[in-house]
């Protein structure tokens, strides 16, 4: 069964970067099982291996941090769910393209618990939101993916957008896409009531169809 490990509060993001990469070596070595780490970090922007600096806007406004995922800059703060997915997928086919394709059908199958249609685009990575009105139509991301492999184990994973400060997106182009259509969104941003216990239930019943069964296990930090 694959570990469901949900941290309360805060958790330091250089902290949990440690604490997950060695976990993921664990796996590699087979001294550890399969897990996915639910958190919140303090407010702070990553820079992937493709992150631009042009695309930090705002670079004294919270900590920045380099990371070895995939994508550009993204912002991870209180209200919205992180979650660190390390899986064997020496156990999972050796697939990159299945695997981040089950990552998105992963939190699109989370929002349809909400009644919230997700969607990816091409050339966009990360789960997508139409919104329309009288005279106006845009698309605004709802969570983000970014993943690297070391040894066929996985770790980083996705952002999902629960309730987060949305403004705090405004001190960085996020995943480097600029264009006045294209924005951030979040569950409570649509007029829905949702809370982080309530995400994390969809997102385990999403998780467990697409991957497998999991157990409650105590987090990493």
């Amino acid at each position: 069964m694959i570990g469901w490990a949900i941290s309360p509060g805060l958790v330091e993001y250089e902290a949990a970067v440690a604490a997950m990469e060695a976990h993921a070596a664990k796996i590699a070595a087979g001294e550890a099982g399969e897990l996915v780490w639910l958190l919140e970090h303090p407010p702070l922007y990553t820079a992937g291996v493709s992150a631009k600096e042009q695309d930090l806007l705002a670079p004294d406004r919270f900590p920045v941090f380099r990371t070895g995922r995939g994508g550009q800059f993204t912002y991870h703060g209180p209200g919205q769910r992180v979650a660190y997915v390390m899986l064997d997928l020496r156990e999972r086919g050796r697939d990159v393209t299945k695997f981040v394709k089950d990552l998105e059908t992963w939190i699109i199958g989370a929002l349809a618990d909400f009644n919230v249609k997700g969607e990816i685009r091409e050339g966009r990575v990360g789960v997508w939101v139409e919104r329309k009105g009288p005279g106006w139509a845009r698309e605004d991301k709802i969570a983000a993916i970014g993943v690297r492999l070391r040894k066929w184990v996985s770790f980083h994973g996705i952002a999902f957008n629960v309730e987060p400060d949305l403004e705090h997106f405004s001190g960085i182009t996020p995943c480097g896409i600029s264009a006045p259509q294209f924005g951030v969104t979040s569950l409570v941003d649509l007029g829905l009531p949702v809370t982080l216990t309530d995400a994390d239930a969809a997102l385990r019943a999403s998780f467990e169809r697409i991957f497998g069964a999991t157990e409650p296990t105590p987090p990493l930090a």
